[in-house]
């Protein structure tokens, strides 16, 4: 398709001329998020700044059937945001205010285009705590976080974004402005429209305006790093810290080759770790009384103690802390660098990581690529990227494939499912019949014609063989 004049003359009326964009360049830029080499142009790229001009844009576009693509940060993980079909890109990036943090509610209403991070700062420097961390959230939007209903390090104690959205302000693919709740900690009125739009990935609405849930802050922190012998035995403790009644703020996973890649890929972060060594596990527990935080961390000494481990580094000050989590959120970009890859997202219940992991690393054999595991162990969610490395291109092509079914089988098979916070967007949208039925996929579609009778609003997402 192509934006004939008197379209894009209409996308100048509503938003102005200087935030209409058709050269190549913006249309490339907005093109591409974080999901491996892909690059899908939209036809044109708009930026609104008011819920009332994405309104005229969707009501535009539903009469026209133009497809759109709302799109963030681009720091996503599965094609999300990438025009397809081309069409309008709309970027929210000028949704960037704040508009109040509420200290007698602890709520905070804030635009999409915030990034994560910036919002996690403003409600601190009043004593509150938007607890959702995702790795990249020095860059990635707020909307963007619930489009993929995000997770993050702390999810283990703190939940995800889905258990702090109270309400939206969504604008339907139609044009009609709605909002999905109420700005209540409890709501038992009609169907939860806002926890369906938390993780639909753009495909039933934009959302303009962000009712969140926050609490107080905490704080004291007491950091570890566990070196484990066995990279299954890591895992293998993760299920018996939370056995033994403790219930981390954050318990991450990272196995020798993302540690040491990462340590090459940044720098000024260094830690000293035996040849044997194969896994790590980074443990944190946090609250407001250090004698029980103590505590806590010596009752996970008693847990790891039972398997092959080295000498556990305890972070001493913040600047040792720092670095330790900024070695652990660097993993992705540093395996990225590293070669051609796929990254996979799988979660299970965390007894099963043991399992998952070994299952993992039998399937790379059995089709000759290597894999590099990490992830929020806590939670049972494994991130698996698949390194292309000396392959061939037409093994890469052909053997990966089949290798990336028998782990989401695997995972689904250990009652996990394929994604735990990255979403499935475009690039895992032909493995959900591995984890759904027909009959449950039928009903996904028919919510999807409910909301976008046209098909306009990021097609070619989330659903099989989708258009």
């Amino acid at each position: 398709m192509q934006i004939i004049p008197k379209i894009l003359n209409e996308l100048q009326q509503i938003v102005g001329e200087k935030f209409v964009f058709i050269d190549d360049e913006t249309r490339y830029d907005y093109g591409h998020d974080e999901t491996e080499d892909y690059n899908f142009p939209p036809h044109v790229v708009v930026k609104p700044t008011t819920v009332e001009e994405v309104s005229a844009i969707m009501k535009m576009a539903n009469i026209n059937k133009i497809p759109v693509t709302p799109i963030g940060a681009k720091t996503g993980l599965s094609g999300g945001a990438l025009s397809i079909h081309g069409g309008i890109g709309l970027s929210m990036e000028r949704f960037n205010k704040i508009i109040n943090i509420d200290e007698q509610n602890l709520q905070v209403i804030t635009e999409p285009g915030v990034i994560t991070q910036i919002l996690k700062d403003a409600v601190g420097e009043k004593g509150l705590f938007y607890p959702v961390d995702p790795s990249s959230m020095g860059s990635c939007f707020i909307g963007g976080n619930i489009a993929e209903n995000s997770g993050g390090a702390r999810a283990v104690k703190y939940g995800v974004t889905k258990d702090y959205v109270l309400n939206l302000e969504v604008v339907l693919p139609n044009g009609e402005i709605i909002w999905t709740g109420a700005n209540t900690l409890k709501n038992s009125t009609g169907y939860n429209l806002t926890q369906l739009m938390v993780g639909s990935e753009g495909t039933l609405g934009v959302i303009t305006k962000i009712v969140l849930k926050l609490i107080p802050k905490v704080s004291h922190n007491v950091l570890m790093l566990v070196p484990f012998y066995k990279a299954e035995q890591a895992c293998e403790a993760v299920s018996a810290i939370f056995r033994a009644g403790i219930v981390p703020s954050a318990l991450e996973f990272m196995e020798r080759d993302a540690i040491d890649w990462t340590m090459k890929y940044v720098e000024g972060v260094s830690v000293s770790i035996k040849d044997e060594i194969q896994a790590h596990l980074l443990i944190e527990v946090d609250g407001n009384y250090t004698d029980i935080l103590f505590q806590e961390a010596e009752k996970i000494m008693q847990v790891v103690e039972q398997f092959e481990i080295d000498e556990v580094l305890f972070a001493d000050s913040d600047e040792q802390k720092n670095a330790l989590w900024k070695l652990r959120r660097a993993v992705g970009e540093a395996v990225k660098s590293n070669s051609v890859y796929k990254e996979e997202d799988t979660v299970v219940p965390r007894y099963e990581l043991p399992t998952l992991l070994k299952g993992v690393k039998d399937i790379g054999n059995k089709y000759g690529f290597q894999t590099v595991c990490y992830g929020h162990a806590g939670d049972g969610n494994l991130h698996i990227n698949i390194v292309k490395g000396n392959m061939t291109d037409e093994n890469w092509q052909t053997e990966v494939p089949k290798g990336v079914v028998e782990i989401f089988e695997l995972t689904v098979k250990l009652k996990g499912t394929l994604s735990g916070e990255h979403g499935i967007g475009y690039v895992q949208k032909d493995f959900m019949p591995i984890a759904f039925s027909e009959m449950e996929l039928e009903l996904m579609k028919g919510i999807k014609k409910v909301f976008d009778i046209n098909n306009i609003m990021n097609p070619g997402k989330i659903l099989p063989h989708s258009l």
